[in-house]
């Protein structure tokens, strides 16, 4: 018998390749991080001697949901700033206790906190834009966490650098160099929007990002907002000015992408751009709704992305597939558009191509990473189960989540962190709460004196 450190035996396993297939009574072998093998559970019994057996009869196993875009330490401004529209919501209330709070400790205690969420939510990668990038890199890399970590880019002083200069160099020595052999931590270049970035500053980013064969990722046509400035500053959409400038590539990754027109979404296919798609954030601040079933059938690749928990308000991919899915089918008003099969490939194989994972993680196959979620499907809320996926997706939500794995160590097991002190991380966000609220309440008494 063939010796490896895991053997998974769920009722159901959902590979996404190929697509829509749902295998029953299989097994998924696990040896040194990686999935060596999807083979029969009767077969697998008799060809492996696992160091340990998992055994799930009710369950499904899929691949790590990914967050392609998140702001991870904005966890602790959850609900600081709710029922804003958001321009007003960015720079009256989130840009201000930002410049009061952003700090390398801030960020740290942050990011723990949301990356615990999110695996016990079964999201095994994240792809996060925020300042301190190396405080997330570090913070991911100890918590055995998969993410990429986009350097922020503004041209305006901020509380982690002084300029999009400063902020290209600092990244690349801090993030980008240090992590370049790691196997869980991959870096970008992540521009906050086409208004913060001058043009100088996006020919700059251009140029380190193709020396450095880094991805880009940027909030792009999120609101009808954003575009009317570009014009009047510019004379340009903001996506046209990004062309024009050189990144509308296939290393490119437009997150939100509300308000894109015809020729646009034919000029994003044509690139192989790729689209986060931040369905609940964007109904949260009334961004507009991406009509993404035109997007789908423009050939665009398509990944989910929760935003931040400051306009989310969390960090919950379940909830992403099912909206996306509904919105989906409302706008097109054609319940055949985003079937449960492609919700779920947006949240995982659709997320590991916009970040350029593909080759090794997104799906369940031998040679991958071993990024798996379990979901408990013997529930009041997923039963009677007459079809596996579609319940996954429009019926069970992330409380169902019983397992993850992260390159095959089991970071959740029975619903529970195994390696993070649950008490210590809710400690350090209470903490944080008290700090921010009693400061707010100071500043609203001395307004009112």
């Amino acid at each position: 018998m063939q010796q490896c450190d895991t053997l998974i035996l769920p009722g159901w396993c959902i590979p996404v390749e190929p697509d829509s297939q749902v295998l029953t009574d299989h097994a998924v072998a696990i040896d040194d991080g990686r999935i060596v093998d999807v083979l029969p559970a009767r077969t697998a019994r008799q060809t492996y001697k696992p160091g340990s057996v998992i055994d799930r009869p009710g369950h499904v196993l899929i691949p790590g949901l990914i967050n392609a875009h998140t702001h991870a330490a904005m966890t602790l401004f959850r609900g600081f700033a709710d029922d804003l529209p958001l321009e007003r919501w960015l720079r009256e209330r989130i840009w201000p206790v930002e410049k009061r709070w952003v700090s390398a400790e801030m960020v740290r205690d942050g990011t723990r906190h949301a990356i615990a969420e999110m695996l016990l939510g079964g999201t095994t990668c994240f792809s996060d834009q925020y300042f301190f990038p190396e405080i997330v890199a570090e913070t991911a890399a100890a918590m055995h966490v998969r993410a990429m970590v986009g350097t922020p880019v503004i041209n305006f002083p901020t509380p982690w650098a002084n300029s999009a200069s400063d902020c290209l160099a600092r990244g690349t020595d801090l993030v980008h160099d240090r992590y370049a052999e790691h196997a869980l931590i991959s870096s970008c270049f992540a521009p906050h929007s086409v208004d913060t970035v001058s043009d100088a500053g996006f020919a700059e980013l251009r140029i380190m990002a193709d020396q450095l064969d880094v991805r880009v990722q940027i909030h792009l046509h999120e609101s009808q907002a954003e575009i009317a400035a570009s014009l009047k500053s510019t004379g340009l959409r903001p996506l046209e000015r990004l062309s024009a400038l050189g990144l509308v590539n296939s290393s490119l990754l437009v997150v939100h992408g509300v308000h894109l027109d015809a020729a646009e979404i034919s000029q994003l296919s044509a690139a192989r751009v790729s689209i986060a798609h931040c369905p609940r954030s964007n109904l949260k601040l009334a961004s507009g709704i991406a009509p993404i079933a035109r997007y789908v059938t423009g050939g665009i690749n398509i990944s989910l992305g929760t935003d931040g928990a400051a306009s989310n308000n969390a960090l919950d991919l379940f909830d992403e597939m099912k909206t996306a899915a509904l919105l989906a089918k409302a706008i097109a008003q054609d319940a055949t558009v985003v079937p449960a099969a492609l919700a779920l490939r947006m949240a995982t194989m659709g997320g590991a191509t916009a970040l350029g994972l593909a080759d090794n993680v997104g799906s369940i196959e031998k040679g991958k990473w071993a990024d798996l979620t379990c979901v408990d499907l013997q529930h009041f809320r997923s039963l009677p189960l007459y079809d596996p996926l579609s319940q996954l997706v429009y019926a069970a939500g992330s409380q169902q989540v019983c397992d993850v794995w992260v390159a095959g160590r089991h970071l959740v097991e029975n619903a529970e962190l195994t390696q993070v002190d649950r008490n210590e991380v809710l400690a350090r966000t209470s903490e944080w709460q008290r700090r921010i609220a009693s400061r707010t309440a100071e500043k609203r008494n001395e307004q009112q004196r």
